[in-house]
């Protein structure tokens, strides 16, 4: 897709000072002015502000005050995670103007670990769908083929990575939304543990479900990403105070030991051919990476009632007050949650409790799932244009191999695995157990070593 090189490798070139973190910011916003107004991947841009950080981190690493493998790399992040005194809109026209006065808690790890903030990423209004196709600032497009959509609802940041425009983003996953625009425009997107990256200053979608992650161009580069953003906010109600492992040294730990469980009941039913085409060479590659391979039965829970509920009470009062702000399509999927009862929200939040409780037990006798991560590969926009009604059913297609994830809590990546014959690239999914991130970056490298 692009020729960019990877964190990984930059970052000791940065550090011996062979090549320097403002040239690198200058190319990213060269590719942003030619790239973006076909792609659509930014909303906000800040040339300005990012050349400024970008000659500050270079002055640092001149004076031997290196931060780490992020310093001086240009990153984007999807525009509902807060940047104080640059304007975080969610791709709604509720907040075209907000700008908020403080960083959300993950914009402000990767500052202090020297990133260089190029804008804010396009996105599927309030990060409620999978296609980022209901947006007030536009379609986010396919750099792959942009006849086809980026997937969501962090579209714009898969299309900004898989186009060269940034080396990392940073997106959010309530169902999918990190994964599943990964796997359609052919790059890597890690969602972590529940509780495990602070999700404090950024705009909810439902607060039981959403996870902030990385989308890179490889998996080296989501580990170094993960590194800089884990870890204890004790300000976040839903962040954990477990130890973060060290994620880069464990991708060379391999996969020898590994057990992988392949849960082919619901999560290979229904699946494009192409697709389970794709998916069955990348499990033969891993058979040969790992212990053992088999297949197992897992339980998945298809009810949304915390995700309904949850999103229309963040949304309540805006919606009372001012509904035309949001997009048609937006507003009715809030105002599905309205009508869902106080008891009968607790009992299913417990019941989500209970589930991820449960998760544990999926791993018992194997380390970590393999499926593939979305059943399809990229539909073309023209199609869910021509029939609205056909919108909605296409992203719950998308979102239904990823979305299981999210309720148990549990750590996935999507790796690249493959194309269909159009050029559209596919994903293969890989889960762990509960804060298990490192066996998940060991595997998803193992096969991306052995798949290149």
């Amino acid at each position: 897709m692009h020729n960019l090189e990877t964190i990984a490798g930059l970052a000791p070139r940065l550090r011996r000072k062979d090549i320097s973190p403002v040239e690198l910011t200058r190319d990213c916003l060269d590719r942003i002015e030619k790239l973006n107004p076909e792609l659509n991947a930014f909303i906000t841009v800040t040339a300005e502000s990012a050349l400024a950080e970008a000659q500050a981190a270079e002055d640092e690493i001149s004076r031997d005050a290196w931060r780490g493998p992020l310093h001086g790399i240009p990153v984007a992040l999807k525009d509902l995670i807060d940047t104080a005194g640059t304007r975080t809109t969610a791709g709604s026209a509720l907040f075209e103007h907000r700008v908020p006065s403080e960083d959300a808690e993950v914009a402000r790890r990767l500052r202090r670990a020297g990133a260089v903030i190029l804008g804010k990423n396009n996105l599927h209004e309030f990060a409620y769908g999978g296609s980022s196709l209901v947006s007030f600032f536009g379609d986010v497009h396919n750099p792959r083929n942009v006849g086809h959509i980026a997937g969501g609802s962090s579209g714009g940041s898969a299309a900004a990575v898989a186009a060269g425009l940034c080396y990392a983003a940073i997106g959010t996953d309530t169902a999918g939304s990190i994964r599943e625009p990964a796997a359609l425009c052919g790059c890597v997107g890690i969602k972590p543990t529940y509780g495990r990256v602070s999700a404090r200053g950024v705009i909810p979608l439902s607060w039981s479900l959403d996870h902030i992650g990385p989308l890179t161009a490889n998996v080296g580069d989501a580990a170094i990403v993960l590194q800089a953003i884990a870890g204890y906010d004790a300000l976040d109600v839903g962040s954990a105070d477990v130890a973060v492992a060290d994620y880069v040294s464990a991708l060379r730990e391999g996969a020898k030991n590994l057990r992988v469980g392949i849960p082919r009941k619901y999560f290979y039913d229904d699946l494009d051919d192409e697709v389970r085409a794709a998916v069955a060479r990348a499990v033969t590659v891993i058979s040969t990476l790992v212990g053992d391979v088999r297949e197992i039965q897992i339980e998945v829970s298809s009810d949304r009632t915390v995700q309904a509920a949850e999103s229309f009470a963040h949304h309540a009062e805006n919606v009372a007050q001012r509904p035309e702000l949001y997009q048609p399509e937006t507003l009715r999927r809030i105002r599905s949650g309205e009508r869902i009862s106080v008891a009968e929200y607790i009992q299913r939040r417990r019941e989500l409790d209970e589930e991820r409780r449960r998760a544990r037990n999926i791993f018992a006798e194997v380390d970590l799932l393999v499926t593939a991560t979305t059943p399809i590969a990229a539909p073309a926009i023209a199609e869910l244009k021509k029939d609205p009604a056909a919108l909605r059913p296409a992203e719950l297609t998308l979102l239904r191999n990823t979305r299981p994830f999210n309720v148990l809590g549990l750590p996935a990546i999507s790796v690249p695995c493959g194309f269909a014959k159009s050029g559209l690239p596919i994903g293969l999914q890989i889960a762990g157990p509960h804060w298990r991130e490192d066996l998940v970056l060991r595997l998803a490298y193992a096969f991306e070593q052995a798949a290149t």
